[in-house]
């Protein structure tokens, strides 16, 4: 491992933090401010592609080469396209296909927690002590995609990180982590990797059937769900009364639907940047619901979340709401120390 790897690593790792910070303020009204933020790393990310080479065959895997190519790539498209268009609703647009692709930069990255210590750092809590995973995905550890056939981004499977830890045979904590409308489960689990690597829980992020869950009629996609947190739960002790559903947008939605609507295991719900769904709270002295949304919000107003928790709390639901000022329609990674703290078991 060579210092210029290392400081290659770091770079990649401060774009990532600065994409990060510019999508909680996603909106069509920011997104000059918000593309002029993130152009300023393209000079270093070219310089970085540029070090690295052009040619993947040069780029051996035993030292990080290929992975931190990659991972450039993914960043450097991400950087030059986001919100590349006059009209803003197609700016909108440009700027969630970027987001993908920083996605894809963390995937590729991830690996490299074993041999960069900046990675390894941007994988973890602030202050979390946490030896780097020897190899991921090896003996039932790491990060898995699971689905009906070889295409990853098909809908209906699922992702799982399984986080080492000091014993393999006691049951852990489940997060139920839900994407929003159009999103994937291998792209949403990335908003919960680095509490699970901290704190030892799993993460289960199931991807709809349907570009979005299915809300007007919840059995659809619950039953798939339901399906795969079996598998899980044979696959890695799951503790189930330390199961937490949470979800944002239309995946806040349909865990509040799902959790609020069935007598299941699902009895504390963190719902996220989301709507009220038009159904029937069933057995609401037994649900515990933490709500978080952003003031700035253009797409669900905050107003109305207001008058939705309003609703739960007369109906009999244990219900909490948590208003972050400057975040817009976007999930803030930031809190989720408080919705675990809230959750109570980690």
């Amino acid at each position: 491992m060579t210092a210029n790897l290392e400081s290659i690593s770091v770079t990649l790792v401060s774009v990532l933090s600065a994409f990060e910070a510019g999508m909680r303020k996603l909106q069509p009204l920011m997104m000059p401010a918000i593309r002029g933020e993130l152009a300023v790393h393209e000079p270093a990310l070219a310089a970085v592609r540029a070090s690295l080479g052009t040619e993947d065959g040069a780029a051996g895997s035993e030292d990080g080469r290929r992975e931190l190519l990659r991972a450039c790539d993914f960043l450097l498209r991400a950087a030059r396209n986001f919100g590349r268009a006059d009209d803003l609703q197609d700016a909108f647009i440009s700027a969630l296909r970027a987001s993908r692709k920083i996605c894809r930069a963390e995937e590729a990255l991830f690996p490299l927690c074993r041999l960069f210590p900046a990675v390894h750092r941007y994988f973890l809590e602030t202050g979390a002590d946490v030896l780097p995973e020897a190899t991921i995905g090896d003996s039932g550890i790491g990060l898995f995609h699971v689905g009906a056939n070889r295409d990853l981004r098909a809908r209906g499977g699922y992702s799982i990180y399984i986080p080492s830890t000091p014993s393999s045979t006691a049951a852990r904590p489940l997060v139920v982590a839900l994407h929003g409308g159009y999103g994937h489960g291998r792209d949403f689990i990335w908003t919960w990797i680095r509490e699970a690597r901290s704190r030892g829980f799993v993460i289960l992020a199931p991807t709809s059937e349907a570009m979005t869950w299915s809300i007007g009629h919840v059995e659809t996609d619950a039953q798939m769900l339901m399906r795969h947190l079996e598998e899980v739960c044979t696959r890695v002790p799951v503790d189930r009364n330390r199961i937490l559903l949470t979800g944002m947008s239309d995946g806040g939605t349909f865990a509040l639907a799902l959790g609020l609507t069935r007598d299941n295991i699902f009895s504390k719900i963190a719902a996220v940047s989301c709507a009220l769904p038009p159904v029937k709270i069933s057995r609401a002295g037994e649900k515990h619901v933490l709500w978080v949304h952003g003031a700035q919000d253009w797409i669900f107003p905050v107003g109305r979340t207001v008058q939705a928790c309003r609703y739960l709390q007369q109906s009999g639901v244990d219900i909490k709401l948590k208003v972050i000022p400057d975040l817009s329609h976007a999930y803030p990674r930031e809190a989720n120390d408080m919705i675990l703290k809230w959750f109570g078991t980690f």
